[in-house]
């Protein structure tokens, strides 16, 4: 089930909120999480029922690991592993085991049959968030012993179920119990709506619209021209920012509307001043899973300089995999690391760079890594750098059409009132994006303050109807890909 859908909006939110919330206000606790496990398992199993036997068993096979650990303390140890190999097992089986067999086929000229194995939605967000559990299970960092009903709400809550946060335990699982957050907030659950609305109005009002245009020019790179090329890149960069900053916008909403604080995983990246920066803003919660369990185990900053570098090289290169089984997603992570291993070797230097400047280069190099990552291959990316730096002009025209109607109007309008280019819609709506993006608050702040304003109610609710109309095809978000 998709957030950016009139199911979801018109039928799962308003009952799962009416029954939640009903519940609790009879003191009826423990019904009220079994009703909240049983709708995120809907939310989950709407996409593919036979998803639910995967992530049912994934989370009755953990939690049996994990009283395993409690009650064989001397062989917690084997069990920890054990449950390791399990979890990172079924991820590289469903996520990797195409990508490996086509791996073989090239080095070894052999042609094994792909399986074709269909990437059940959220395993690589579930699957992080059950090895962290296990992980501070294992080092002793457990409550008393968390009830199977706490644990399983804790992995399926279904705002953040397939596309993150990555949420610890200790985080979440505390708010599943305690009964302050029962009752109802209604300025929180104003904030939510609020937040839960612009979100929403990211994902349809804006991602949407930049996808169709990355979409038509990154299938046809070969027909493009170096502004073609240029409007395709950051129509992808906006895309993918939007996208994922809109879900991560309806996740922390939906969860105020549940009494639930999610942990805030977007923190406007592009206005970033360095990569390392870049990586305390984007995916937050990815990179603390990276930092606590990859980086800090394997020594951190702790065994001189060359090792340090070589655990940032390696934490990056997992990212890339993580994000996608291809060669492409590989080589965006290994780029990043790259680029934090130069800026640290550098940094006494690169800090005397005026700060404009530094952020100017920082958002110009996450460009060109997101045309790695989009690209479906590394051949199509360096094909598009070249257009890029070719610097061969070119018509723009057939582009502008592909925006969102409404701002096709507006450049209609004031071209044909200002003898401006046709294809001034084009300029119209990345100015819009760069707008949104560098000079706007992010819209955390923007819901906490909303709903002191009765005009930001009716704003409020004119914006969501916009979107409820916007609604085309109902497209996924990019991170369910992941």
């Amino acid at each position: 089930m998709l957030f950016n859908s009139y199911i979801f909006i018109l039928i799962f939110l308003p009952l799962c909120l009416t029954g939640y919330h009903f519940l609790n206000s009879r003191r009826m606790y423990r019904a009220g999480m079994l009703f909240l496990l049983g709708m995120s398992l809907w939310f989950y199993g709407y996409f593919n029922p036979w998803y639910l036997l995967l992530i049912c068993g994934s989370i009755i096979a953990n939690y049996c690991i994990y009283r395993g650990m409690i009650r064989f303390n001397a062989f917690v140890k084997p069990i920890f592993i054990s449950g390791l190999v399990i979890n990172l097992g079924t991820l590289a089986y469903f996520k990797y085991t195409d990508f490996f067999i086509r791996n073989v086929n090239y080095l070894f000229s052999t042609d094994l049959p792909l399986l074709h194995i269909l990437l059940p939605l959220g395993i690589s967000f579930f699957t992080f968030q059950q090895i962290s559990f296990l992980a501070d299970s294992y080092r002793g960092i457990k409550g008393a012993g968390y009830s199977f009903l706490e644990y399983a709400s804790f992995v399926a809550f279904f705002p953040q179920l397939v596309a993150g946060p990555i949420v610890t335990h200790d985080i979440l699982i505390p708010q599943f119990s305690d009964e302050e957050r029962k009752h109802i907030d209604w300025e929180l659950m104003a904030k939510g709506l609020a937040l839960f609305t612009f979100g929403l109005a990211k994902k349809v009002l804006l991602a949407d619209a930049f996808g169709n245009v990355a979409n038509l020019c990154f299938s046809g790179i070969s027909f493009l021209n170096s502004p073609t090329a240029v409007i395709a890149m950051l129509s992808y960069t906006f895309q993918i920012y939007f996208d994922f900053s809109g879900y991560s916008d309806m996740a922390i909403g939906l969860g105020w509307m549940l009494g639930i604080d999610l942990p805030v995983n977007f923190d406007s990246p592009y206005k970033s001043r360095s990569i390392s920066e870049f990586w305390k803003r984007w995916h937050i919660t990815l990179t603390s899973f990276f930092t606590k369990y990859v980086y800090i185990p394997l020594g951190g900053n702790r065994k001189g300089k060359t090792r340090t570098y070589v655990n940032i090289f390696v934490v990056f290169f997992l990212s890339g995999l993580w994000h996608g089984a291809g060669w492409t997603f590989v080589l965006w992570g290994i780029m990043h690391g790259l680029a934090m291993i130069i800026e640290g070797a550098l940094w006494e230097y690169l800090k005397r760079i005026p700060s404009l400047i530094r952020g100017i280069l920082t958002f110009g190099f996450v460009n060109i890594a997101w045309i790695f990552f989009r690209a479906e291959s590394i051949g199509d990316a360096l094909a598009m750098i070249k257009c890029i730096l070719r610097f061969r002009p070119g018509s723009i025209e057939g582009i502008s059409v592909l925006y969102s109607p409404l701002m096709k109007k507006l450049g209609e309008f004031f071209s044909s009132r200002f003898e401006l280019p046709v294809y001034f819609q084009t300029a119209l709506f990345l100015g819009a994006g760069f707008i949104i993006v560098f000079f706007l608050p992010n819209a955390k702040h923007m819901a906490q303050k909303s709903i002191n304003f009765r005009l930001s109610a009716v704003c409020l609710a004119a914006l969501l109807t916009w979107c409820l109309f916007s609604f085309s095809g109902m497209t996924t978000f990019l991170y369910y890909n992941f």
